[in-house]
């Protein structure tokens, strides 16, 4: 068995003639958390939106513990698969994006039971039991009947967390989850972030929080120009950056 949660090998990914990603080479090991740092237009989202075959890369291999993602290789050959078993693939891997994307009409302890429901045909009963401990777990045990309308940006955002946690995957893929809220909501946050890690989650986290990343981080990779272009441990990474891209941009961003 690999220690290997995530596994990238010389990806690419084009949009028209626009190449975004131009060669990524990474690994995440089983129990990481790796931060991915980077200007806007680095390709972070992009690479972490091609881990879950959000988005289809041209070229390159993407595993996740040890499953080749959205594709079957035969003869050296890439096939992609069909959209029911990428599906299948999915399921192991929790997403948390910018915006929450809670379905407005369902209440938050609804919102948190879909997909277990829907897609693992799970039983009800079960489902709530989990949904309701998820909610207790990022603070919101008191929200369940309330709807994302009635919330905070951060207590959706948690609720978003508690969602992707209902299916029970493997790996967690955070798109800076705290970017579209106010200052004073990031921290709620980064709490329940904190303690997934503390739990030995996988997690891939896109974010310009450098202080998470410091703190929380086991590797830290700095993107631009659709490459990885240095990564370590983030306390070395950001105290003495070796590139001069990093330095330039880490100069801005402390």
């Amino acid at each position: 068995m690999t220690d290997e949660m995530v596994r990238a090998d010389n990806v690419h990914k084009s949009f028209g003639s626009l190449e975004v990603l131009k060669g990524v080479d990474l690994v995440v090991k089983k129990g990481e958390v790796s931060c991915v740092l980077g200007p806007s237009g680095s390709g972070k989202s992009t690479f972490l939106r091609c881990i879950n075959h959000l988005e289809k890369i041209n070229a390159g291999r993407i595993f996740v513990d040890g499953d080749l993602i959205g594709y079957r290789e035969r003869g050296g050959k890439l096939h992609e698969l069909k959209e029911k078993e990428v599906a299948a693939q999915r399921r192991s891997i929790g997403m948390v994006f910018q915006r929450f994307n809670l379905f407005p009409h369902m209440t938050v302890l609804d919102n948190v039971m879909e997909a277990p429901c829907r897609v693992k045909k799970e039983s009800k009963a079960e489902v709530r039991d989990r949904a309701v401990a998820l909610l207790e777990r990022v603070g919101l045990g008191a929200k369940t009947g309330n709807y994302p309308g009635q919330l905070s940006g951060g207590q959706q955002q948690r609720v978003a967390i508690a969602r992707a946690l209902a299916m029970r995957p493997k790996l967690m893929l955070f798109d800076e989850p705290t970017s579209a809220l106010d200052p004073e909501l990031v921290g709620e946050v980064l709490d329940v972030m904190k303690d997934l890690a503390r739990d030995g989650m996988t997690m891939v986290v896109v974010t310009h929080e450098i202080g998470f990343a410091r703190e929380v981080g086991d590797s830290l990779i700095f993107m631009d120009g659709g490459v990885v272009v240095e990564q370590g441990p983030p306390r070395e990474v950001i105290a003495n950056p070796r590139q001069e891209r990093t330095k330039a941009f880490l100069s801005k961003v402390l």
